[in-house]
């Protein structure tokens, strides 16, 4: 097994909204979106990890959708659980492994700004491009959706996220 490394990223999608993906994203892409928007509390504020239920996802989203941990002080990002199809992906579980280790040029990268965007002011988060890091497969594309959840409505400890890698010759 050959151990992801990053590579950059020649053209990229990077967007930030409170609407809806855009049109063009996966579906998957764009269910995960909507499920996100249904679970909001009816009081305000944003969903947390207690309101996600997967039982209550599209069965289809799960193998892509993963988790992962905000801590604070410092800003740091850790997996928490990746679906099956990001571990058959990426060739290897990194549940418990924070993305900066995993990925050592996470830090300086636009994915890190999204991440943080998400955490800090509780936006959503589209990235459609190449990949960031060379697979270990003949993936080349995805698309990845960062979706904040805060446990008292407000401060985000935890992002609900999807990924979808396309191989060569997608689009």
């Amino acid at each position: 097994m050959v151990a992801p490394q990053e590579q950059p990223a020649s053209r990229a999608i990077l967007e930030e909204f409170h609407e809806s993906p855009p049109p063009t994203a996966d579906e998957r892409v764009r269910q995960l979106f909507h499920h996100w928007r249904e679970i909001h509390p009816a009081g305000g504020g944003l969903p947390g990890r207690q309101h996600v239920d997967p039982t209550a996802m599209p069965r289809s989203l799960l193998p892509f959708v993963w988790l992962c941990d905000v801590q604070r002080a410092p800003l740091r990002f850790r997996y928490r659980l990746l679906g099956t199809e990001q571990v058959r992906v990426l060739g290897r579980d990194h549940t418990g492994r924070w993305i900066d280790d995993v990925f050592p040029a996470f830090l300086g990268s636009a994915a890190y700004a999204q991440y943080v965007a998400a955490a800090e002011r509780g936006v959503a988060g589209y990235r459609r491009g190449d990949t960031l890091i060379i697979l270990p497969k003949d993936y080349r594309s995805m698309e990845r959706l960062l979706l904040p959840l805060a446990r008292d409505g407000k401060t985000v400890d935890m992002l609900l996220a999807i990924s979808v890698f396309h191989k060569a010759g997608w689009e």
